[in-house]
């Protein structure tokens, strides 16, 4: 079986391939979602942007809430 494997299952070894290396494309990118340290940067530029006048009030609020979200895997 293991020869017979082995020699169906080459053609199909790119596939197989790609759908891993798609795997962990999307576990470095949920894992960097839920870092702390990312979340944490990201809501000091906003505070950052609001400080400096470049956002207003009301889009500060916004993006503070959709990358809390983002975080916590809520809606939106």
């Amino acid at each position: 079986m293991g020869l017979i494997g082995l020699i169906f299952g080459w053609p199909l070894a790119p596939v197989k391939a790609v759908i891993r290396l798609g795997e962990l494309i999307q576990e470095q990118a949920e894992q960097e979602l839920h870092d702390p340290a990312v979340v944490r940067r990201r809501l000091e530029e906003i505070e950052r942007s609001r400080a400096d006048g470049l956002i207003t009030e009301e889009e500060e609020a916004l993006q503070m809430r959709q990358v809390l979200q983002s975080m916590t895997g809520g809606p939106g």
